[in-house]
């Protein structure tokens, strides 16, 4: 029976490790403070044990065909899958797929193992939204390469309820901060968009929630452009819009002014220093308190249009709060990575490094899935 090594037992990582043992496989679990971990899985029965990370330890466990899940900070996973690879096993993350994981192709498909990355929330729930609308429209009798074809998708792990900074932290705001000076690139108009100041391209966004119409704030994020591929949206589709990116409370633009002036007046020199003193500053002030809920909104949109006319627009709406079973992001993050490693436990996942898979039985899973953790989760056609 192949075993399943599981690294790390942070925020995010709980409710899909426990779902994965009270299933009855058998788990190693490696974190850094055994202690920690014991206490996370403290009233868990099932096959596991929990050992001090370290790739050493690792590397004595790990059998072929076993899989390495790498809940670990970005910077690990391509060690653990070079490792992984190494020793004949699986390797499973959440995050996105770096072009360092991406060189690891050949050499999987080469051993017949299966690098799964972006099974998370987002990435990982959002694809396969994506996927089940872009097939549905597919097959539908409207579908026209011809048609005007707007893509948007946009997430937000936020507060339960807005506070003065329209925002809270459940780990360090350095990653917050150090996004807000990434490029993004999309497509708006038809043409393809770059900014390099977030803030500067926030806008208004209606959704449609059971209690009638709600703006929230959202901006592009990372390079948009390589998951119109992914989504299979590549072929000779005239793509009017393609945005992936970040949703905030209405107000956040406002409220994060004086942070976005610092960080636009930086001097390169001084980046990293001041960027992890302001992090600390907001810690502090806004990280979420024992007992504080959390709240996660995830939307994915297709509109398509005939000359002027509408003629397909379907789209994804899911949101739920934190509760007994863990916050919001922890379950949806973890739960995902949880259906990933039993998805290449029964072989359904091709060989190579791989994102959330587009196969229509795997992709209706994740969403169930999605639709029996979250509190509103709905398909919402437009047009009927």
């Amino acid at each position: 029976m192949a075993k399943i090594h599981w690294l790390g037992t942070g925020l995010s990582a709980i409710p899909g490790l426990k779902k994965l043992i009270e299933k009855g496989n058998s788990v190693i679990v490696y974190n850094r403070t055994v202690e920690t971990a014991t206490q996370a899985l403290l009233e868990i029965e099932g096959d596991y044990q929990i050992v001090p990370f370290s790739l050493k330890a690792i590397e004595k466990n790990a059998k072929a065909g076993d899989i390495v899940v790498s809940m670990l900070p970005g910077n690990f996973h391509v060690p653990v899958a070079e490792l992984s690879l190494s020793l004949g096993a699986h390797f499973v993350s959440s995050s996105y797929i770096s072009d360092e994981m991406r060189n690891l192709n050949n050499s999987a498909i080469e051993k017949s193992l299966c690098l799964v990355n972006e099974v998370g929330l987002d990435p990982g729930i959002d694809h396969s939204m994506s996927h089940a609308l872009v097939e549905d429209y597919k097959n539908s009798s409207v579908f026209s390469a011809e048609n005007k074809h707007s893509f948007l998708s946009y997430c937000g792990g936020l507060s339960d309820v807005p506070n003065d900074f329209c925002y809270k932290f459940s780990w360090s705001p350095l990653g917050v901060l150090k996004a807000l000076m990434s490029t993004s690139v999309s497509i708006r108009d038809s043409q393809i968009f770059t900014v390099t100041k977030p803030w500067e391209s926030i806008e208004l966004y209606p959704l449609p929630m059971p209690w009638g119409e709600d703006e929230f704030e959202v901006y592009p994020n990372r390079d948009s452009l390589p998951f119109i591929d992914q989504y299979q949206m590549n072929e000779g589709l005239k793509i009017d819009q393609f945005v992936r990116g970040t949703l905030r409370y209405k107000g956040w633009k406002n409220a994060w002014s004086d942070i976005f002036s610092e960080v636009d007046s930086l001097d390169p020199q001084e980046v990293e220093e001041r960027l992890k003193i302001l992090s600390d500053d907001l810690w502090k002030k806004y990280s979420y308190q024992e007992e504080e809920v959390d709240r996660v909104i995830l939307t994915v949109e297709l509109k398509v249009k005939n000359d002027s006319e509408v003629i397909w627009h379907k789209q994804f709406l899911l949101d739920t709060l934190g509760n007994h079973k863990g916050s919001a992001m922890a379950q949806l993050v973890s739960c995902s990575v949880a259906l990933a490693v039993e998805a290449v436990l029964n072989k359904e996942i091709p060989s190579g490094v791989t994102a959330a898979p587009h196969q229509s039985e795997l992709v209706k899973r994740w969403l169930n899935q999605a639709d029996d953790i979250s509190d509103h989760f709905v398909l919402i056609d437009h047009l009927n």
